[in-house]
């Protein structure tokens, strides 16, 4: 059974949202739809959401904060720089002759000798000198300085508002149209976090919260983050510029390692397949990265302008998978991190699950679920088996689209625990997921659908569902009113 476990968040535009463009991206592998409100309108999300929806309604959305970030503006053209080019910098936007940001208090949170990246660190310019109103650098390096454009500042801790008015808007519009996720840019501690969820919590919603790691003091107070944030994205083309180079795959592994040990899930982002934005073949390195994600046991790999505005969307999908897959079929189990039981009954189970369904000559392993919360801890194991989560919700199930190897579908709640093993089985078998003939692992809860995990079973299929009175075991491999 080739089934990918590793999930693919595929980032889409309004200006490439057709629905057989999206139909091609879920056959070929795509689980969620990322929106970057960066770029769109209420208009286009609404466009792209429409259309995503009318596709399947087992794809979650994403939508994606600009979150606290600065950027250059009121430029009415391109300035050229060079090497030694004395550039004066200023948050007050009544100051001309001079290079201004979209932050106000930008002069007061630089100390001299900082450095600024502006364009992902395509410029640089270094902070010789400060009064009240402007900051007073000196370029170290020929380029052009564009309106719009990012400036990172390594090192420094900016004090924005952690939302805009954008976010804000896009917050209740995610909230309006029962959006999955929200993905919050430049998550720099818990209070970020909770920022957003105030808003939720005053609307009642239940989306979640996917916190964008960016830069050091993400890294910094990742526990903290971790405690009020449903998951998180490891944005390395930030994080990139405001920790050197060379401790991006390090920080990813920590970050990768915390997440799978506090069973949330974890997305590696950002330029994953770049190549391919307008190439039809990806370089060795890509590949190679887009494998160690899958080595390092990443719930879900992102691609951004690739599928947003590449000429190679659909193809870059496709490879993706195609990777995945083949890291999945020869990963090594002793890499894997063992998250953490703590007296917890559902991550006891979880643990037992994944070694029963070793053990015990399994093809899958299958539990029923109303919020997720079970699917989640046997997904933080990182089995071999694929997980046929049974949700009772539909939001429940886009959700788990992104955890690693969980494959959900609906069910329809049952008065007793026999009648729902029953019903599951009896669907995967309509769905060819599983077979007459398999033996599973079955996960539940003895106290309802509301209920925690609470009991482990081990189910030849054939034994577990109850066929109706005038059929035989042996009527069980024709025809079936399922």
């Amino acid at each position: 059974m080739s089934m990918k476990k590793t999930k693919i968040v595929a980032t889409i535009s309004d200006l490439m949202c057709e629905p057989e463009y999206i139909q091609a991206l879920f056959d070929q592998g795509m689980n969620v739809v990322r929106m970057n409100t960066a770029h769109i309108t209420r208009e286009g999300a609404t466009k792209i959401m429409n259309n995503v929806r009318s596709i399947s309604d087992k794809i979650a959305i994403l939508i994606d904060t600009k979150g606290p970030e600065v950027r250059t503006t009121n430029m009415d053209k391109e300035l050229v720089v060079k090497e030694g080019d004395k550039i004066k910098v200023t948050g007050d936007l009544s100051k001309r002759d001079c290079l201004q940001v979209n932050y106000p208090g930008f002069v007061n949170d630089i100390p001299v000798g900082s450095m600024l990246l502006i364009d992902d660190g395509e410029i640089e310019l270094e902070v010789k000198e400060k009064d009240q109103t402007f900051l007073y650098t000196e370029a170290t390096n020929k380029g052009i300085i564009k309106n719009k454009k990012s400036i990172n500042i390594p090192g420094v801790n900016i004090k924005l508002p952690s939302l805009t008015d954008k976010d804000k808007d896009f917050i209740l519009f995610a909230i309006e149209n029962k959006i999955e996720f929200i993905a919050h840019s430049f998550v720099r501690n818990k209070q970020d976090v909770l920022d957003i969820q105030k808003i939720l919590d005053e609307h009642s919603s239940p989306i979640r919260i996917i916190a964008k790691i960016e830069n050091q003091e993400g890294v910094d107070k990742i526990d903290e983050i971790l405690d009020s944030a449903y998951g998180v994205m490891i944005a390395r083309g930030d994080l990139g510029i405001e920790v050197p180079a060379e401790k991006i795959p390090s920080l990813s592994r920590k970050l990768i390692k915390k997440c799978i040990e506090r069973k949330k899930p974890v997305i590696m982002a950002t330029q994953m397949l770049h190549t391919m934005i307008d190439h039809p073949r990806p370089t060795r390195a890509e590949v190679s990265d887009i494998a160690n994600a899958v080595y390092n046991r990443c719930d879900a790999i992102m691609l951004s302008g690739e599928t947003a505005s590449g000429k190679y969307g659909v193809e870059a999908v496709t490879l993706m998978t195609k990777v995945a897959l083949e890291v999945e079929k020869n990963k090594d189990r002793r890499n894997d991190i063992e998250p953490p039981i703590n007296n917890d009954t559902s991550s006891f189970l979880a643990a037992m699950t994944i070694k029963a369904a070793s053990e015990m000559n399994t093809t899958a392993i299958v539990t029923d679920t109303l919020s997720g919360h079970n699917a989640r801890h046997i997904s933080a194991f990182r089995g071999e088996m694929p997980v046929f989560a049974k949700c009772y919700r539909p939001r429940v199930m886009r959700e788990l689209a992104l955890s690693y190897g969980v494959f959900p579908s609906l069910i329809e709640p049952k008065k007793n625990r026999d009648k729902t093993i029953d019903v599951a089985l009896k669907s995967l078998l309509k769905d060819n997921s599983i077979n007459i003939d398999d033996r599973i692992v079955y996960v539940g809860s003895s106290n309802g659908i509301r209920g925690k995990a609470s009991f482990l079973e081990i189910i030849d299929v054939k034994f577990g569902i109850k066929p109706k009175k005038e059929e035989n075991m042996r009527g069980l491999v024709g025809p079936m009113d399922l």
